[in-house]
């Protein structure tokens, strides 16, 4: 069970890191500075996935598709 577990966990870590830096794509394409706010500036990111919700839309479902996947992976990699 602790592999699968461990599996399950890798899987939302990758889709998380995936559509995260997607999101970063977006912001710059926007504009450089609106990038560097994302990457820099706390809650900038909040403002620009609200602000430009249609853009990130995609990206902000599919993470949260992924949290599943990270507390699956979770509980059964701890498990012994």
């Amino acid at each position: 069970m602790e592999i699968i577990g461990i599996v399950l966990f890798i899987i939302g870590v990758i889709i998380s890191f995936i559509y995260g830096i997607k999101l970063i794509i977006i912001a710059f394409q926007e504009s450089i500075l609106w990038g560097l706010l994302y990457l820099f500036l706390p809650f900038a990111n909040l403002y620009f996935i609200i602000t430009r919700w249609e853009k990130c839309r995609d990206s902000v479902f599919k993470i949260l598709m992924s949290i599943p996947f990270l507390l699956v992976g979770a509980m059964l990699g701890s498990m012994q």
